[in-house]
């Protein structure tokens, strides 16, 4: 596609966002199914109904522009997606999983934004007002979803995860406690035994 004007530039911006939202939309239920925190598990499913509703506002703004909102991959939601997947494959202790899911879906959330927020001013700026409104609606969408995160992470799941790990330490203490008693009384009763062998002589 060649890149001579504002709305060249506009519709690329818009394939991209299409793509990073078609992407999305096959990653949310991976990141749902994997996360434990009931909250988030609802806010990721909810935010995939919200994703498929972006799509269809990018699908009805490319009808007006009578052109294919395919062609073009998202490479930065592409590589999102996969540092999710890698999080995911350290099998972290649950709390920590879905600490990291927060984080991972945040850093998608503001990736969106940044792209919403400016395809909307080249919408404004080419006189496209309807299509301005639509991608207002995502975007405000889209701050809502990272504002519920940050209230998710901040009420309880940081504090979680930040605890996480710590009672298996402690049942570690517990049973090395006994092991260490039993060795100590066991050379308590050495040195007894020595002792009384020597008075013995």
């Amino acid at each position: 596609m060649e890149m001579e004007t504002l709305r060249d530039l506009y519709i690329d911006e818009l394939k991209d966002l299409y793509s990073a939202e078609k992407q999305l939309v096959r990653a949310l239920p991976k990141m749902a199914k994997n996360a434990t925190n009931p909250d988030l598990k609802e806010a990721l499913m909810n935010h995939l109904a919200e994703t498929e509703g972006h799509v269809e506002r990018l699908e009805e703004i490319f009808k007006s522009l009578e052109a294919s909102p395919r062609g073009k991959k998202c490479v930065g939601m592409e590589g999102l997606i996969e540092e999710a997947n890698e999080l995911l494959e350290e099998d972290p202790e649950e709390e920590v999983a879905d600490a990291g899911l927060i984080s991972k879906a945040q850093h998608v959330e503001h990736y969106e934004m940044a792209g919403y927020g400016t395809v909307r001013t080249y919408a404004m700026v080419l006189g496209e007002e309807r299509h301005a409104r639509l991608l207002q609606q995502t975007l405000d969408e889209e701050q809502n979803a990272d504002r519920l995160l940050s209230q998710i992470a901040e009420g309880s799941v940081n504090l979680e995860a930040a605890s996480a790990g710590e009672d298996e330490e402690e049942e570690e203490e517990q049973e090395a406690r006994p092991r260490t008693s039993a060795k100590r009384r066991g050379q308590s009763a050495s040195k007894r035994s020595s002792g009384q062998r020597a008075k013995a002589r």
